[in-house]
Parts: structure tokens; sequence; C-alpha cells
């Protein structure tokens, strides 16, 4: 498995991915207490535990370049660069949401910043980086596209009719597969005969790279090799980034079907803890990694208060973008 070299990232630039995954995980705290409190509309799919394998894929991109990922989507978005007020407005299905607050926690979109949207149907979404990646082709426009999936995913049709179409074409596109050892309920052993999922992308021709998804430093490593090959016309890569999802499956789901241990094997490689040790090398005081923590925690704070107090839609635009209207 693929591990951090001492240079993959600069000081400040482990700090940057440190802020983000910090604000990642606050938002998502609040996003927590807030549908344990009824003020989430519909269901919500945590990712705690997974933030590093988001940011250190989208640190590798540029503007112009595209994401896609599933419901447990609010890393990748947020990561990309959508706003963090308006996500949260999103979630209560408020009218400045990112999508007017129709589409909520599984759906989020803000083409503003290249994230194409996150899908509640598993694996649908990765036709829809595959074809970003075919439109930059064609265009010359020097674009990567990016596409974030579970290992339950990975058993589905459309991930093997995109990997070889993009095989075959050699398109710009990253295939990012987030190992988090369950698809929803069910332990990956269960599921798939060969667990070892990197090795589907030699069928396709492409390489494939398995990588510790809780090390943002090494994420970011093997992304920005990719997304180098992807832009040099070399095509796509398969990265299974090895993580592990803290919460259930959804917020309904106590998780108890984990063995003893596990979870508390995972807390102890924490993404947030592996940064900051990393960051601890590099010579940054517990006192600057406190204050990168709080700054974070007063900004998401903000944003929250933000997006609580913004409007409910109106009813004479409840179908607006949803359906025709005349």
């Amino acid at each position: 498995m693929t591990t951090a070299t001492t240079d993959a990232a600069t000081r400040e630039q482990l700090l940057d991915m440190q802020r983000r995954m910090h604000e990642i995980r606050f938002f998502e705290d609040i996003t927590k207490d807030w549908f344990s409190r009824s003020l989430v509309r519909g269901s919500t799919h945590l990712g705690q535990g997974q933030e590093a394998v988001s940011v250190g894929v989208t640190s590798a991109l540029r503007e112009g370049d595209t994401t896609t990922c599933t419901y447990r989507g609010h890393a990748t978005v947020l990561a990309q660069g959508a706003p963090l007020d308006r996500a949260f407005a999103e979630i209560l299905g408020k009218e400045q949401g990112l999508c007017g607050g129709k589409g909520g926690s599984m759906h989020l979109t803000d083409l503003s910043v290249g994230a194409l949207g996150s899908f509640a149907i598993v694996g649908a979404h990765l036709p829809v980086s595959t074809g970003a990646a075919w439109a930059a082709q064609l265009l010359g426009t020097g674009a990567v596209s990016a596409t974030f999936f579970g290992d339950g995913a990975a058993n589905i049709g459309t991930f093997h009719e995109a990997m070889n179409l993009a095989g075959v074409w050699k398109l710009p596109v990253l295939f990012v597969l987030e190992n988090n050892l369950y698809g929803e309920y069910s332990p990956i052993a269960t599921t798939t005969a060969n667990t070892d999922l990197r090795v589907r992308a030699d069928t396709y021709g492409m390489p494939g790279i398995r990588v510790d998804g809780n090390d943002v430093e090494a994420v970011l490593e093997v992304a920005r090799q990719a997304v180098e090959r992807a832009r040099a016309g070399g095509g796509p890569t398969l990265i299974e980034a090895m993580t592990y999802r803290q919460s259930g499956h959804s917020r309904s789901d106590p998780a108890a079907y984990r063995p003893p241990g596990e979870l508390d094997e995972w807390l102890a490689r924490d993404p947030l803890l592996v940064a900051a040790r990393r960051l601890g090398e590099l010579g940054v005081s517990e006192a600057e990694l406190d204050a990168v923590r709080d700054r974070a925690q007063e900004t998401v704070r903000a944003a929250a208060d933000r997006a609580l107090a913004w409007d409910e839609p109106a009813a004479d635009r409840r179908f607006d973008d949803v359906w025709e209207t005349r």
C-alpha cells in the first residue's frame, strides 16, 4: 500500500489540507446534530473518517477540473470548493442552498467549482465523470474528472462499463475507490471474491494503485501522479484508498455488525491525527495545530448560523428546476 514520501507536501500545503479536513469534520458534526433534532430534510450519510481521500485528491486538481461522488458526498463537494453556508442551506432545505433546497444531503451540486453532483443511486455517477472526461478530451481543454465511489459500487455494472470505455479511449478520469470495508451493512468479504480491488484496473488497461486513504499526504502524492498522467494523454487511473467510516451507513444505523475493537483501531488512525503527527515532524507546534482547528470550527459555526437564518423556499417557486413551468 502506498504511503507518503517525505516531500509529498510542503508544511503550508499540509496545514491547508488539515484546515479543510477540520472544516469538513465540523460540518458533519453539525449535520449530525441537526439530524438528531429533525432539522435535516430527508436522510443523511456521514463520512467522518474519510476526509483525507476527498481533500487529498481535490488538492491535486485545478480550476476547470470536475468531480462526482456518492450520497456520502459532503466531503468531496466541500473539498472541491462549494461554500459551507450554501451546503448547509441545502441540507436544511433553504432557498439559498446549492440546489435551492430541493436536493438535500444526497444531491449536492455546485457547477461553479466543478462539483457535478452527489448521486443517490449507487454507481450512477461513474459514467457522468467518464462523460465529462470525454468532453474534455474532445474539446482539448486539458481538464480532468475524478469520480469518488465506494467498494459496494465497484460491484455495480456501471463501474465496469465506465472503466472499460475510459480505458479504451484513454480518457482523463480518476476512479477514486473509497474502500471503507463495508457496502452499507455488509463486510466486503461477504460480497466480493477478491477484496484487492485495485487489480480490476488491469482488465481495463489502466494502473491500479492502493493507498492509505487516512494519510492525506499519501493520497495527494498518488493523485498528483494520476492527474499528470491523465493530462498528458496517458488515460485513466484507479485509486483504491483504504479508509473507514466512523459512523454507521446512515444515521439510523448503529453499526452493531462491526467486530469488537475494529472502530478503536481505526480511530487511532484518524486522518486528522495522521496529518497532525506529520505536521509535528515538520515543526508545527501544538498551539499552531489547535489554532488551525479552532479557526476551522469558527468558520463552520458561522456558516451554519447563516444557513439557519436564511429563507424557506417560497411556495410559488416549489416546482422551479423540478418540472417545466409555464
